[in-house]
């Protein structure tokens, strides 16, 4: 396998629920920011032009309805400084790009891959609020998982913390996200980055 160097300014990822008879509803594109190739944070909705925003999820529907997917998947994107959108990566699942849609969606990501499952008609992909923010809760050391500073996170206004449960830790693994809501992308991230802040895994 030969691969190219992609001197991308931005990375991009879009959610896709598809059903077995070819419906599909797109989630908002997002920008994810990746460091040491694990997503830390994810912007919603991404800061680019409508024309970007609107290939980014012509390619995606594009690569669903290719591979002839059902349920939810997840379509990573370079955008090129150029303006040229390519696929990274495409997730036949529900996946961690789209962990924001909990809070933030009509329909999270989880449920429409039930609803696609089951053959049942996709529920509305539109955001609750103008923006909202995800911050990765990763392990910060090789151990059993002892999440500390969960109440003050809770505490903070706007944040919404999910654990995922995990016995143990390790130094980088995703042990969680936070998802906060808001008026303005800033807004949003602050209150998210805020209460990550608080929490050690």
């Amino acid at each position: 396998m030969v691969e190219g160097y992609v001197a991308f300014e931005r990375e991009l990822a879009v959610m896709v629920a598809r059903g077995c008879d070819g419906q599909a509803r797109l989630y908002p594109v997002v920008e994810t920011v990746q460091r040491n190739h694990i997503c830390h944070q994810v912007y919603a909705p991404a800061d680019v032009s409508p024309d970007v925003a609107e290939r980014a999820a012509m390619i995606a529907h594009a690569a669903v309805e290719a591979l002839g997917l059902h349920g939810a998947a997840g379509v990573e994107l370079f955008l090129d400084a150029d303006g040229a959108i390519k696929i990274n990566e495409l997730a036949p699942r529900v996946h961690n790009s789209g962990h924001y849609t909990i809070e933030a969606c009509v329909t999270s990501q989880f449920e429409n891959a039930v609803r696609a499952a089951l053959g049942l008609p996709l529920g509305d992909t539109s955001f609750l609020a103008p923006a909202a923010a995800m911050v990765n809760l990763l392990g910060a050391r090789d151990g059993p998982a002892r999440p500390e500073g969960l109440a003050r996170a809770l505490a903070m206004p706007g944040a919404h913390v999910h654990s995922y449960g995990k016995r143990r830790a390790r130094s980088g693994r995703k042990m969680g996200h936070v998802t906060a809501l808001g008026a303005t992308l800033d807004e949003a991230t602050t209150t998210a980055r805020r209460a990550a802040a608080c929490i050690a895994m």
